[in-house]
């Protein structure tokens, strides 16, 4: 299997929706509350556009995976970022990515200066959750912005 990590492109917006609708239906994210209803879900190449945030996507012999952003956490006039939208699609999972990918991530919100890194995840996530602890993310006990997600109970911060 040929793995590549890159940056988001316009003809990538159908299949990363279908990965990131898959996943999120597979652990039951409910409807409300959550990235199943964020806008961006249907153009994920423009909602990357800006300055400050970048989205990859994992293809696994071409065939677009999985993926993760970052982009500037919304309601917050603090340089706190937030990784975003980080779903693999089983055939991938258990592969080293989630930790590449969240290494590339970090990197990019470093080079923008930004001081925290901020997200918001499911309490059901458990392996989601033993990654991010494995690359330093902490928990902490509210939410932080104003993200729209708030069936997320899960919070985690991580200072750059």
């Amino acid at each position: 299997m040929k793995i590549e990590i890159r940056e988001i492109k316009d003809k990538d917006n159908d299949k990363i929706k279908q990965v990131l609708v898959s996943v999120m239906t597979e652990f039951g994210v409910p409807d409300h509350g959550t990235a199943l209803q964020d806008e961006e879900l249907d153009s994920m190449s423009d909602a990357y556009k800006t300055e400050n945030s970048i989205y990859y996507v994992v293809t696994a012999d071409n065939i677009v995976c999985g993926g993760a952003g970052i982009s500037k956490l919304k309601g917050t006039n603090k340089n706190i970022c937030e990784l975003q939208k980080m779903y693999f699609l089983p055939k991938i999972r258990g592969l080293g990515l989630g930790s590449k990918l969240i290494k590339k991530c970090l990197y990019f919100a470093k080079k923008k200066d930004y001081n925290l890194c901020y997200i918001e995840t499911m309490y059901n996530m458990k392996d989601a959750q033993r990654l991010y602890q494995k690359n330093g993310f902490i928990y902490i006990d509210h939410p932080l912005g104003d993200t729209g997600h708030s069936s997320c109970p899960v919070w985690m911060t991580l200072e750059l």
